[in-house]
């Protein structure tokens, strides 16, 4: 693609970056088949080809976004399965990133839409607030359909619908998991900021499951939120301190005692802290650091591929497997995880359409509620019909999105692998 930035804006490193981004791209149109929004709407715009042209005639006319140009990027999910089929290797997470933050700095949302990122932003990323929002969910979620006739609380009737009806206790764990028997490494768990609240049996299964191994586990100190859900509204700075946050802390841990990894059981996480190094280049601070961080970074199913588990017995449990976008396409785990259910003794089922996303993207569903659910739809359909006694998967988000959709049980990949190695049954299996 033909660009034409002056000299004075490519001395910005940012809008230097999405010009070479750009100047991939040959308009191919791969990108169209595989793209979620444009398989549901067919708009052009709703493609990545189409935010790839209003992303560059914003940066080049270095204009301030307009309404349309919000519209089309905001119902992007980035699933960044668009960078798996591109033949050019286009860096569209990267670009889109970009417009995102241009988008937050330069336009003026509604004041509903202004409110309600603003709520997503001070509660989600906190455990203790999200908590607590959630237990005044409890109590609110009777006026959810009145709230969602009213346009500029819709998104907060949309809230009360996806919040829980019960959520479980919390329980204090203490900082360092040893090994059991002769350690053979140790790792720093991500606790997360949903997860915990939502299913902390996840994380109680991936300690149990490595310390059983040999491993040693570190929930570091003053670790929290990996910045993720901020970053994909295009809050920079918030995003940016968290990741310095996480990488100080991660780094501390590493300095006392030494870690093999920084294990992830959020995939969504994962492909964050992954790009840290990327996030904090322009950092002479933690630029370095940042780089340490995203190379320690691993899905708990890399981390657990290379302990090399001894096959099970079969259980005569079938398994739908849904890979969470952004474990396929943001971070190219595709083979692993099933073939570690399988060594574990499950079989395996790969829904159709496996590579189209599941609508939760984040605060997508919260955000693009009317979209989102007709992915849900569509990825329920295609895992019913794999006729599975149990779905897993590897991103919370994701368990909670098709979990409101289907009455099959949805759990962790960890879960499973936890329960095959001796760990409790886990819980409506």
């Amino acid at each position: 693609m033909q660009t034409n930035f002056s000299p004075e804006q490519l001395a910005d490193p940012h809008v230097a970056e999405s010009e070479q981004i750009l100047r991939k791209c040959v308009h191919c149109g791969f990108c169209t088949a595989t793209c979620p929004t444009y398989v549901l709407l067919g708009d052009e715009l709703d493609s990545p080809r189409g935010r790839i042209y209003l992303i560059k005639d914003m940066l080049e006319n270095g204009r301030a976004a307009d309404t349309e140009t919000v519209t089309h990027i905001d119902r992007c999910l980035s699933c960044l399965s668009c960078m798996t089929t591109c033949p050019s290797g286009v860096d569209y997470m990267h670009l889109v990133d970009h417009a995102r933050i241009h988008i937050e700095n330069t336009y003026r949302r509604p004041f509903k839409d202004r409110v309600a990122r603003s709520v997503i932003a001070a509660t989600l990323p906190y455990p203790q607030r999200f908590r607590a929002a959630l237990r005044a969910a409890r109590l609110a979620r009777p006026m959810a359909g009145l709230l969602k006739r009213v346009p500029w609380l819709k998104t907060f009737g949309v809230m009360l619908d996806l919040a829980p009806a019960a959520l479980p206790p919390t329980v204090a764990k203490p900082k360092v998991h040893s090994a059991k028997g002769a350690r053979r490494g140790r790792v720093a768990l991500l606790t997360g900021c949903a997860q915990p609240v939502l299913r902390p049996e996840i994380n109680e299964a991936t300690i149990r499951l490595l310390t059983g191994q040999g491993i040693e586990v570190v929930l570091a100190e003053e670790e929290g939120c990996c910045g993720a859900l901020v970053h994909h509204m295009g809050r920079e700075e918030q995003a940016l301190k968290a990741a310095r946050r996480n990488v100080d802390a991660w780094l501390k841990a590493a300095d006392e005692g030494g870690l093999d990894a920084v294990v992830i059981t959020a995939s969504g996480c994962g492909t964050t802290i992954k790009d840290y190094g990327h996030m904090l280049r322009l950092d002479p601070a933690y630029a370095e650091k940042a780089a340490r961080v995203s190379a320690l970074a691993k899905d708990i199913t890399e981390y657990l591929a290379d302990l090399d588990l001894p096959e099970q017995q079969a259980r005569g449990l079938t398994v739908a497997y849904h890979s969470a976008c952004s474990m396929q396409h943001g971070q190219k785990i595709t083979t692993m995880p099933k073939q570690l259910l399988k060594r574990a003794g499950f079989s395996v089922r790969d829904p159709a359409e496996g590579h189209l996303c599941c609508g939760s993207a984040g605060t997508y569903n919260i955000l693009q509620p009317e979209i989102s659910a007709k992915l849900k739809a569509r990825k329920v359909g295609n895992i019913e019909a794999t006729k599975p006694n149990v779905i897993a998967t590897g991103n919370i988000g994701c368990i909670t999105q098709i979990a409101t959709g289907t009455a099959i049980p949805i759990v962790h990949t960890v879960e499973l692998l936890d329960w095959a190695y001796g760990g409790p049954k886990p819980a409506g299996i």
